[in-house]
C-alpha cells in the first residue's frame, strides 16, 4: 500500500483511499432496497454496474426473481461488512473481478470463474490482498451462486450490492441492521459526485518484492480459475460496435517443462478478436522457447538428459491481451516494427522475453 496517501473524511464519512470525491458532497450512510423479476424473458445483469459481462454465459442459469440492495458504509466498515455478508453464501462460489484495464476500447476487463472454488479459496485472496480489494479505485470484485441465488459484488467505488431470492431477504436485513445501516430513499458515496479513481499499491521498479495489479490479477486467475468474460470471437467496443483487426499487446506465460521455470513474453500483433490474438501469441511464444532457450542449452552443452521429457508439451497461456490505438503500438513495439501497423489481417510483429 501507498503509505503517501492521505484519506479524505467528510463528515466523519471516511472515504476509499482509492477513490474519492473532488467536488464537495454530503455522504450518505445507509442502502436502498427494490425488487427485480425474473430473468425468464431476459439476459440477467452484469456484474460492475450492470455492465452485460455475465449476459452471454450459458454456464449460469436465468436469475429468479429478487431483491436488490445498494449499500454504502464508510471505507473502515466495509470489509467486516463484506465479511459478513460473504458469510451467507455456500461453500461453492463463482468469484468475479472487475479491473479497470489497459484495454483502448473497453474501460473494464471482467473476469467470472466457470467453474466452483472453494470459498476459502476467496477468503484466503481477501485476507492476502485486502487493501487492494478494499481501497483501490481501480478494481470491483464478488462471488455468486446458483443454488441458493447470492450475489454480492463491490464496485471499484466500494459501493456494495447485493442481489439475493426472497427466503434470504431476513438474513440480508439482519446484517445491515447490525451494522446499524439505515433504509433512506437515496445513498450517496464517492459516485454520487465529481471523483477521481488512483491505484493504492506501490511498486516501484526497484521493489521486485512488492507485488503490482497484474501479479495479483494472475494468481486470482489461478486460484479463481477466473477468465476473461468479453466475446472472444468477435472484436468488439464497449457498445457493439465491429471493430476489425486492431493492433494487440498480449502477456503470455510459459512454463517449461516439467514445470521448473516460468517465462513470460510479450507479444505484438494485429488481430480481429481475442481467440485469433491468443492463438497468434501462443505459436509465437513455443517458437521462441525453441528458437532460443533449448539452442542454448544445447549450444552449452547443458541439452536435456535422456532421461528428462524433452518433448513434454509446454504450458503457455494468455495472461492479459490488451487492444491499442495505433499511436500507443508504434511507440510500444521495439525495434520500430509497430509504425504504420497493417491492419487487413491478423500476424505476428514483434516479440521477446520481459524479465
Amino acid at each position: 500500500m501507498d503509505s503517501s496517501i492521505q484519506r479524505l473524511v467528510v463528515d466523519g464519512f471516511d472515504f476509499p483511499l482509492g477513490v474519492y470525491p473532488i467536488e464537495p458532497m454530503k455522504p450518505k450512510e445507509g442502502y436502498t432496497v427494490h425488487f427485480e423479476s425474473s430473468d425468464a424473458d431476459q439476459p440477467p445483469p452484469g456484474s460492475a454496474g450492470d455492465s452485460g459481462s455475465l449476459e452471454d454465459s450459458e454456464e449460469f442459469e436465468l436469475w429468479p426473481d429478487r431483491y436488490v440492495y445498494d449499500i454504502v458504509i464508510r471505507a473502515g466498515r466495509l470489509e467486516s461488512l463484506c465479511r459478513s455478508l460473504f458469510a451467507i453464501l455456500p461453500g461453492r462460489i463463482y468469484p468475479i473481478l472487475d479491473v479497470l484495464g489497459n484495454d483502448a476500447y473497453r474501460e473494464v476487463d471482467p473476469y467470472l470463474a466457470y467453474e466452483l472454488v472453494g470459498q476459502e479459496h476467496f477468503t484466503e485472496a481477501l485476507r492476502r490482498y485486502k487493501g487492494w480489494f478494499f481501497e483501490d479505485g481501480l478494481v470491483g470484485f464478488g462471488a455468486m451462486s446458483d443454488e441458493p441465488f447470492i450475489y454480492i459484488f463491490i464496485d471499484e467505488h466500494k459501493i456494495v450490492t447485493v442481489r439475493v431470492e426472497a427466503s434470504l431477504k431476513p438474513k440480508i436485513e439482519a446484517v445491515l441492521e447490525a451494522f446499524d445501516l439505515p433504509e433512506i430513499e437515496k445513498i450517496a458515496g464517492a459516485d454520487a459526485a465529481i471523483h477521481e479513481h488512483r491505484s493504492v499499491l506501490e511498486a516501484p521498479a526497484d521493489r521486485p518484492d512488492l507485488l503490482c495489479a497484474e501479479e495479483i490479477i494472475e494468481e486470482l486467475r489461478d486460484t479463481w480459475g477466473l477468465q476473461l468474460n468479453v466475446d472472444a470471437q468477435r472484436n468488439l467496443d464497449e457498445l457493439g460496435n465491429e471493430l476489425g483487426v486492431t493492433p494487440w499487446r498480449v502477456t503470455v506465460r510459459l512454463i517449461e517443462p516439467p514445470g521448473s521455470m516460468v517465462r513470460y513474453a510479450e507479444v505484438f500483433l494485429t488481430a480481429d478478436s481475442l481467440d485469433k490474438a491468443s492463438e497468434i501469441a501462443i505459436i509465437a511464444t513455443e517458437d521462441l522457447y525453441a528458437s532460443t532457450v533449448v539452442a542454448k542449452r544445447a549450444e552449452t552443452a547443458s541439452a536435456l538428459d535422456d532421461d528428462d521429457s524433452e518433448d513434454d508439451p509446454l504450458e503457455a497461456d494468455v495472461l492479459f491481451a490488451d487492444r491499442m490505438s495505433e499511436s500507443d503500438f508504434e511507440q510500444l513495439v521495439p525495434e520500430g516494427k509497430g509504425k504504420h501497423p497493417r491492419l487487413d489481417q491478423s500476424r505476428l510483429v514483434s516479440i521477446r522475453w520481459l524479465e
